[in-house]
């Protein structure tokens, strides 16, 4: 029985103690139960803008969880008290979705203003249980300004939540000046990073080494993280900021990166962006230009809207991929670009931007525009949280933020990932495991983050065969299926438990995965039907909705053959054994059509 639901607009008002901006609202109606409220505020003469809180409410019906872009395992209520979240161009997203226990958006809302800080909530309103939403504006200082114009995006459609976040990310597509970066192909194939396995203790030979094995596996690229620059192996940033290869680890760059592309894999590098360290050579030139300067680092952040900083740092980036022909940048540490609270947005003496945000933006959008005229399919890598609709403009590929040997977390943040990333490859955090993991738990590293693209982290050498052959299974398994683990119609159900079931569809094939004991939907007649098995249960229960005959092939967790036969299905509950960390490919073998 489907449910009608139809809503008018809820009640948009703006809140502020300033009489010096005029407000005004319009109501656009794209669709029902789908509005556009367009929201303008103006000045006589440029003012500081003051703080203007964006309010709506809607009664706490039929909605039991909340999704954002930050609420990583935990999607409980928020109280209309409690401090909602932050949203930069560098951080998160302007984003929120409430939804039901069978997945069904009751609303989800989004802002247009994705590069000034803003603060989301949607939060529990305890004397009449209703929800309290709001965008919060100028919390943050601005330059001055006499008129400020953004649009709030409110969606009531009873659609799944899923595909409410997905049209929210093709409308920020839509919008001047958020057009996302084009996404090569190497970016969707696996990579091994030298994080977890090397820190910032390496050396060219062992890195072309760990490629040597790595390429055999299945992986593509390798991404050399923090330890080329310096000798100083300790935590900090001391040394940041001159970016010249320390001899001692790699003698020649150029040479290095030869015999790595030689070996058939792109090479990516590792850059801090904002920090300058107070031992670094370029100390002196930018200590006088920083945002503010971070003792427990070491270090300070440097302030973009000096145009030789950003010079600087834009030009450090092209001489590394004309002089070495790296194929990519992992770009850290980009959130860190922002005025401490005590400091006021002004104009220093040969800053040209006022604004911090727009200059990063600019930072950000001339690093890739300048890098692709070099190497048109440049590879350029940032990490969750800097993860909104501007930074898909200035990069390709987003990973899960850092949750070693957490399989659980990874895939989480991966799948809270796909929701808001349209075509940008999302990368897992590097996958690690313990040498003495039994391999059926090491695979489910892997098994996790099935739909993004993984990036390997072990050493290589160490693991042994048996690691090595699940791992290379696995990889394939990614590589062979990736137009549709990563191109298909994707649906991660229930993030409120950590997204249980995971499935994507791609013309006649669909590929789930499942984390937890519970019943598998087969819920049409597909020609391949695949379903790996993330729990350690030897069987899952597939629930079928059609007639067909199917070969049925089930590999373990290294890929080895454990049954074949053939099976009748039928419309009801079937138990096929796959082993744990295994997957059952079901391929339709009768004369009638499916999909």
């Amino acid at each position: 029985m489907k449910t009608l639901i139809n809503y008018d607009c809820p009640t948009v008002i703006i809140n502020s103690n300033s009489t010096l901006f005029n407000s005004f609202t319009n109501i656009e109606t794209i669709t029902e139960n789908l509005f556009l409220v367009h929201i303008r505020l103006t000045a006589v003469n440029k003012e500081q803008p003051p703080v203007c809180r964006i309010e709506w409410s809607i009664p706490a019906v039929d909605i039991h969880s909340l999704w954002h872009p930050g609420t990583d395992r935990n999607k409980a209520f928020q109280v209309d008290w409690g401090d909602g979240f932050q949203s930069k161009s560098t951080s998160l997203a302007p984003v929120a979705s409430l939804y039901n226990l069978e997945g069904r958006n009751r609303m989800t809302f989004a802002f247009s203003d994705a590069l000034n800080s803003v603060s989301i909530k949607a939060g529990i309103h305890e004397e009449d249980s209703t929800f309290l939403c709001s965008v919060t504006l100028f919390e943050e200082a601005m330059p001055k300004l006499d008129h400020y114009e953004a649009t709030l995006r409110i969606d009531r459609r009873d659609i799944p939540f899923y595909n409410a976040l997905e049209e929210v990310t093709e409308w920020w597509e839509s919008l001047p000046g958020y057009e996302p970066a084009a996404v090569p192909d190497m970016a969707l194939a696996p990579m091994y990073s030298t994080w977890y396995s090397y820190h910032q203790k390496l050396t060219a030979s062992e890195l072309e080494e760990q490629c040597r094995f790595a390429k055999e596996l299945g992986c593509e690229t390798i991404i050399v993280d923090d330890g080329w620059q310096t000798d100083d192996n300790n935590r900090g940033y001391a040394f940041t900021g001159d970016w010249e290869v320390y001899a001692g680890k790699i003698s020649d760059m150029k040479t290095h990166v030869d015999t790595v592309h030689q070996l058939g894999m792109k090479y990516m590098l590792w850059y801090s962006v904002p920090f300058v360290g107070k031992c670094s050579k370029v100390w002196s030139k930018f200590e006088n230009k920083l945002l503010r300067v971070d003792e427990k680092l070491n270090a300070g952040v440097m302030d973009p809207r000096y145009p030789d900083v950003r010079e600087y740092l834009i030009s450090t980036y092209e001489q590394a991929v004309s002089r070495w022909d790296i194929d990519g940048l992992k770009l850290d540490f980009v959130d860190s670009f922002r005025l401490s609270p005590d400091q006021k947005e002004g104009t220093a003496e040969g800053r040209d931007y006022k604004s911090v945000p727009e200059a990063v933006d600019r930072l950000l959008s001339d690093v890739m525009e300048r890098l692709r005229a070099i190497k048109p399919d440049i590879l350029i890598e940032f990490r969750q949280t800097y993860i909104g609709p501007l930074m898909r403009k200035y990069g390709n590929m987003f990973r899960a933020n850092d949750c070693p040997n957490d399989s659980i977390q990874n895939r989480v943040r991966t799948l809270d990932l796909r929701l808001l990333s349209g075509n940008t490859a999302v990368h897992s955090d590097m996958i690690m495991f313990n040498p003495e993991e039994p391999v059926e738990s090491a695979a489910m590293q892997l098994i996790n983050v099935l739909f993004s693209v993984p990036q390997i982290s072990v050493r290589l050498d160490e693991i042994g065969e048996v690691y090595a052959g699940m791992l290379r299974f696995w990889l394939s398994f990614c590589k062979e299926n990736s137009d549709i683990l990563l191109k298909g119609k994707i649906a991660p159900v229930q993030p409120e438990l950590l997204y249980p079931l995971v499935s994507a569809q791609r013309g006649g094939t669909k590929i789930v995965a499942v984390y937890a004991d519970i019943v598998v939907p087969m819920d049409a007649t597909y020609n391949r039907f695949i379903v790996v098995n993330g729990t350690y249960n030897e069987q899952v229960v597939v629930r079928c909705h059609h007639q067909g005959r199917y070969d049925l092939t089930v590999k373990n967790c290294c890929g080895q053959v454990v049954l074949l036969r053939q099976i009748d299905l039928q419309d009801g509950l079937y138990e096929i054994p796959i082993a744990r960390a295994g997957v059952a490919i079901l391929q339709r073998i009768d004369n009638s059509e499916g999909i």
